[in-house]
């Protein structure tokens, strides 16, 4: 394999990774790493690397598009951000100290758990509940485009949502992934956010937190330019793919289709992690 076929596969890899990521909130980077390291033999830390250059680029792509709709929560995910950037920078610097099998055996089980919580439903809380008063004091509490109109909702159990975030961001500062499961997760069945709008809150939060984590990659040298470049391109194009159908059309289907290939890629890191072979 030339160059240039190397490029164009990571290229389309990276694409259909962005656009799997923008449809969940999960981030391309949950299958863009094991992509990397598993088809294309690229080191761990350097597939990492380039999978936070390409999370920044999802954000970026995506979030945009989400606040001009009007999904994204910006007050929340910026609240929530203080978290994830804290984690973040924890997780990046513990990459030092993480040996390769151990953070392959961790990342094959943040698979499976996103599998999991990508296809785990909550039933629809109605605004007619107790408001929180911390969210209802932080202004947290929002609205978004519903089949039926203008939906408001409340958000709860702050604190609880917070300490997650926190969890979160250090597992994309080790991993090198948005770690969106956990970020959904956190809102979606903690804080009881309607699911479009954890999916598009968490697209908007994850950019940040990557960028925390990327500096300490960057000054490590595990940035490689020649792959960080197709990479990002592919993720790019591919979360502005996603943000059409998100916002358009039913992705309950889609979302279990993804969390099956998440499940074998989550399963394959675990073999490699635990029998060494990385």
């Amino acid at each position: 394999m030339n160059v240039l076929e190397f490029t164009f596969l990571v290229w389309t890899g990276s694409l259909i990774a962005g656009f799997l990521g923008a449809l969940t909130g999960l981030g391309g980077g949950v299958v863009l790493v094991p992509l990397l390291t598993i088809f294309f033999k690229v080191d761990l830390r350097y597939a990492i690397g380039a999978s936070l250059v390409s999370v920044i680029a999802t954000s970026s792509g995506s979030a945009a598009a989400y606040v001009e709709e009007g999904f994204s929560n910006i007050r929340l995910g910026m609240f929530l951000e203080i978290a994830t950037t804290l984690g973040a920078l924890l997780g990046a610097f513990l990459t030092a100290h993480v040996p390769l099998s151990v953070t392959a055996v961790i990342f094959g089980l943040v698979l499976i758990g996103s599998a999991y919580s990508s296809r785990r439903t909550r039933q629809r809380t109605e605004v007619t509940e107790v408001a929180d008063p911390l969210a209802t004091k932080l202004k947290l509490n929002g609205t978004f485009p519903d089949t039926s109109g203008i939906r408001h909702y409340n958000v709860y159990r702050v604190p609880a949502g917070f300490s997650v975030m926190f969890g979160a961001g250090a597992l994309s500062g080790l991993l090198g992934i948005g770690s969106g499961a956990l970020k959904v997760l956190a809102m979606d069945q903690a804080m009881k956010v309607p699911f479009k709008v954890s999916t598009t809150t968490s697209n908007f939060m994850i950019g940040v937190t990557a960028a925390a984590s990327a500096g300490v990659y960057l000054s490590r040298g595990y940035i490689d330019p020649s792959l960080a470049m197709p990479v990002m391109l592919g993720v790019l194009i591919g979360s502005l793919l996603g943000t059409r159908v998100l916002v358009r059309t039913e992705t309950r289907r889609l979302r279990l289709l993804f969390s099956g290939v998440i499940v074998l890629l989550g399963i394959e890191m675990l073999f490699k992690g635990l029998t060494g072979n990385l």
